[in-house]
């Protein structure tokens, strides 16, 4: 992720850190020990940089790097492949700071440096996510023999730990700190166009951002609130505005970030579709729940979108791979909710025919003698009490040993026809 300040990036590190989900590991470029590092050397190093090229307003870059969740890595490992990454995007003579975090299940790294040199030049920053980036990732997976990204036991797992809500509302979690954590790391890391989206986003992780009603004088004045959602979508906690974030995720930056976005997820839109295709000719006939699943073992999200009669009108897909969301209908109308809606709704049509039962009449069948023999054998007769009904009736007769088909009438010989003959 790039960005135009280092303080922001270096805030949210340090806060982890100081919140015990996070550990300094590296400090490259420093003529600190790690330990004597505060954070206001860490900045000092930084602006030093800028200030060379004050021109260049976006000079940040805050970087992650995620591993599968069966690896097990420990620090002097991540400091060798922090140090090799970076080699490989040509920023292994900036100063960079490396930092473990602890706060989801997989493990995973945060780098934060500048991209401006000791000389005054700029390192060019376009396209090194989708590129430079890339490249070093595929490196650095064959030369430390990590899973690789694309290979089939890999499943992408988001870089962000959902809040939980039981221990908001008990006091064992600062709602503010909890929100923010959240809140910056999606407003910086995925490309939303949208507030629909970005909050498609956000409750994947138990946050959502509201406006609140379109006659409200909030709304009005553009207004943001943060709120936490509990596992039924309920709004928990007290809500925080968005002014008091010191990440400042307001609805006016967002909207910016809605207008770069549209570009920025350009490149990324073909490989999800593709994704997404594979999950669906993965199978001949697909029920919504498989779909969803399927989608989740290729890192990406699939949120229906329902009114509250039920209906659903919309379909968002969330690529956590990439970080980028989009709405069904922006990748095509075959990915739209209502061409989704049409195949899933056949296949439940399918599955529905298959799943009727057979007539009754189909197993009235003759039994064979080997059937006959194998009934009989685990049936004890004697302890059958039979009525004189007529169903208890063909139920005797089914079971009697001397039975070879059933016949729901019982037929007898054929009485002689009497002749009369005329006396002579």
């Amino acid at each position: 992720m790039i960005g135009k300040s280092i303080r922001g990036i270096l805030h949210y590190n340090e806060q982890k850190v100081a919140e015990g989900s996070a550990t300094l590991i590296m400090a490259s470029g420093f003529a600190y020990d790690i330990d004597k590092l505060d954070f206001a050397h860490k900045l000092r190093r930084f602006e030093h940089l800028i200030c060379l090229k004050p021109s260049v307003s976006t000079n940040a870059l805050h970087i992650s790097l995620n591993f599968h969740s069966s690896e097990k890595l420990d620090d002097t490992k991540m400091q060798q492949i922090a140090a090799a990454y970076m080699e490989r995007i040509r920023f292994g003579d900036q100063p960079f700071l490396v930092y473990r975090h602890h706060d989801v299940s997989h493990q995973h790294f945060h780098i934060a440096t500048v991209n401006i040199k000791k000389d005054g030049n700029s390192i060019d920053l376009h396209n090194i996510g989708r590129i430079k980036s890339e490249q070093a990732r595929k490196f650095i997976e064959k030369e430390f023999g990590l899973i690789r990204a694309e290979s089939k036991t890999y499943h992408p797992e988001p870089a962000i730990k959902a809040i939980d809500p039981e221990r908001i509302q008990y006091g064992h979690l600062p709602t503010k700190r909890a929100i923010a954590s959240v809140v910056t790391t999606v407003m910086n890391s995925y490309k939303f166009t949208s507030l629909a989206e970005f909050n498609a986003v956000l409750k994947q992780f138990n946050v959502v951002a509201d406006r609140g009603s379109e006659e409200s004088e909030m709304f009005r004045k553009k207004g943001l609130l943060y709120s936490v959602l509990d596992r039924q979508g309920h709004k928990v906690g007290v809500p925080i505005k968005a002014s008091s974030f010191y990440s400042k995720p307001i609805l006016k930056r967002l909207e910016r970030k809605f207008e770069q976005n549209v570009e920025k997820r350009k490149p990324y839109r073909a490989d999800l579709k593709n994704r997404i295709d594979q999950a669906i000719s993965k199978y001949e006939h697909i029920t919504k729940q498989t779909l969803i699943t399927e989608l989740q073992k290729r890192g990406i999200s699939l949120i229906f979108r329902q009114n509250e009669e039920g209906f659903i009108y919309g379909a968002t897909f969330i690529d956590h791979r990439c970080k980028t969301v989009f709405n069904g209908s922006s990748l095509g109308k075959a990915y739209s909710a209502k061409a989704l809606k049409e195949k899933l709704a056949e296949n439940d049509k399918i599955t529905t025919y298959l799943a009727k039962p057979k007539r009754i009449n189909s197993y009235l069948k003759p039994l064979s003698e080997e059937k006959r023999l194998q009934y009989t054998e685990k049936i004890n007769l004697s302890d059958l009490t039979v009525s004189t009904t007529t169903t208890d009736k063909i139920l005797k007769d089914l079971l009697d040993p001397e039975y070879t088909g059933y016949a729901p009438s019982i037929t007898s010989k054929k009485k002689k026809r009497r002749i009369k003959r005329k006396k002579p």
